[in-house]
């Protein structure tokens, strides 16, 4: 690691603390003695989301969080519970260790969890995912 006070690249690790995805490092130039802190992050994988006409697009972690907060308005969720529910299924695709994941499958993972976090949500959800077109259609799926 190069010192940023005079620039050596051979320094010593004095302490390190890890953290949710980095890792904090005090070091020690081995030229000048000064010290300094580094952080190490762990780099996410990106994977692609395979849509319903089989184009292949970049995850967008914005896109889906806000697909969720829009089926969480006005319901007793907060921002951070949001947050949390997002990178939990990020974290579940991310332990799959797949490169490509189906909208469908995607989809089915956010039903799940706001089938436990929220009826009204979960319903709201659903009516997007599948497509409800009547009332009917809200009716057969509540049955279910």
């Amino acid at each position: 690691m190069k010192c940023i006070y005079c620039g050596n690249e051979e320094s010593k690790v004095l302490d390190s603390r890890t953290s949710d995805n980095s890792i904090r490092r005090r070091r020690e130039c081995l030229n000048c003695g000064r010290r300094f802190t580094t952080y190490e992050t762990i780099e996410a994988v990106p994977f692609l989301i395979i849509k319903k006409d089989g184009s292949k697009q970049s995850y967008n972690h914005d896109k889906f969080a806000k697909s969720l907060k829009s089926a969480l308005a006005k319901r007793p969720v907060s921002e951070d519970d949001i947050e949390k529910m997002v990178k939990e299924i990020e974290k579940n695709i991310q332990n799959r260790f797949l490169q490509e994941l189906s909208s469908n499958e995607l989809g089915k993972m956010a039903l799940d969890f706001l089938k436990n976090i929220d009826d009204v949500a979960y319903i709201r959800y659903a009516s997007v995912f599948y497509d409800f077109k009547t009332i009917g259609d809200f009716l057969k799926f509540i049955e279910n």
